[in-house]
């Protein structure tokens, strides 16, 4: 049986394809447009060199979505290589020169001599649904901090004072700013006044956000230059993060009706600390398939919460956080670390125990993450998490061994 090897260096527009067989030697090199049709034709060349073929490409998503998808959908056995490996493996390759037929050539090659490399399954449908409104509402959340880190800049031109009492991340202040930007006219509406027109719009601790309000405008009687303009941009971000955050609160309901519909929706959110939207988060991150991390362990190193060794010569046990993982599963395990903390007794314990032995607050932290990769157990078996809750005797190593993964 021949069998052939093709690397695909993916683009936006266009991708480069090159194919190799089992000693090397190039077959095939050719750049195809992003386009089904033409996609397709190179498929059926591909096969035409070989009996066997494994395809390889440096890119999971984005503009390598559709290849993706027509090979998966033919029944391609399809591998992903990061693209620091290709620049790393690129090194070796004589020359300096960069080009995309080289870079396919190296993927190529790193398919047929490497056996670690990440298969690529057709995906969950709901989980691409989950994986597409997760990536929306990360760009609208960051949209939302952009806008309000350029409303706190010119709020701080035109009304330091007020700036430094309002919390723009609740919505209390954000519609006293649609209706006052300016110290003048806060004074000119009174404590009373301005309390009663925050709670017709139904804002919470109104008597407090205008106390404070009315207490700024009579720290500042200057009017600064171009105030009048710069209250109509504070008018009109303070606009945009409202709609955001309608955006966002859509979004997030979308999000959970979805995740609740997955079948292990119920064993993720039994975890202390998890809720529908990390659990989809999660489910994103991972496409859903637990069978891809061989044990906990695998999965930890993928969410770059264990330690990585950096030993030679007679250095050992030199141990780094790692540079090479999913930020996104981090944040989901860090985040539900935290939040576990003032909800769950049995991490809690775990935490004060780790700042005991003299870790600081975020190695402690990521400890306690570490630990709670021990999900994968329960959704393989599919059992809801049940925290252990100890005896008066101290805990020996086998029933600490069960935190997280005890039904």
């Amino acid at each position: 049986m021949t069998a052939i090897w093709a690397g695909i260096d993916a683009g936006k527009t266009h991708h480069h394809c090159v194919v190799i067989d089992d000693t090397g030697k190039r077959l095939l090199s050719r750049r195809v447009a992003n386009d089904e049709t033409e996609l397709l034709k190179l498929l059926g060349d591909v096969l035409a060199l070989g009996e066997e073929a494994v395809w390889a490409i440096d890119l999971a998503d984005g503009g390598a979505a559709l290849v993706i998808a027509v090979l998966l959908n033919h029944g391609q056995q399809l591998l992903y290589i990061p693209g620091r490996a290709v620049n790393r493996a690129s090194e070796g390759c004589r020359g300096d020169g960069k080009t995309d037929a080289k870079d396919a050539a190296v993927i190529a090659d790193q398919a047929r001599i490497r056996r670690d490399l990440t298969p690529l399954r057709p995906g969950d449908e709901l989980v691409s649904e989950l994986k597409v409104l997760t990536r929306h509402r990360r760009d609208l959340s960051d949209d939302r901090s952009r806008t309000i880190n350029r409303l706190r800049g010119h709020l701080t031109e035109l009304f330091p004072g007020l700036e430094r009492e309002l919390d723009l991340g609740n919505v209390g202040p954000l519609v006293l700013l649609t209706g006052y930007q300016t110290p003048a006219a806060i004074r000119r509406t009174g404590r009373r006044r301005l309390a009663t027109w925050l709670r017709n719009r139904k804002v919470r601790g109104a008597d407090d956000l205008a106390t404070g309000a009315v207490q700024a405008a009579e720290g500042q009687h200057t009017s600064v230059p171009g105030e009048d303009m710069a209250a109509h941009v504070v008018h009109s971000l303070t606009r945009e993060v409202m709609a955001l955050n309608e955006k966002i609160a859509e979004i997030d309901k979308l999000i959970e009706g979805r995740f609740r519909q997955h079948h292990n929706a119920e064993v993720i959110t039994s975890m202390p600390g998890i809720g529908s939207l990390l659990g989809a988060e999660f489910l994103a991150a991972t496409g859903g398939d637990m069978d891809a991390f061989t044990s906990p362990d695998r999965l930890a190193a993928f969410a770059g919460v264990s330690p990585v060794p950096r030993d030679s010569g007679k250095v050992s046990g030199n141990l780094h956080r790692p540079t090479r993982y999913s930020r996104r599963l981090q944040r989901v395990f860090y985040t539900s670390a935290l939040i576990s903390i003032r909800c769950c007794d049995e991490s809690r314990r775990f935490y004060d125990r780790k700042r005991a032995e003299g870790k600081r607050h975020s190695q402690a932290v990521m400890a306690l993450a570490r630990r709670r990769v021990n999900v994968l157990s329960l959704l393989r078996d599919g059992r809801c998490y049940t925290p252990h809750h100890p005896s008066h005797r101290p805990l020996d190593n086998s029933i600490r061994n069960r935190y997280l993964s005890k039904s």
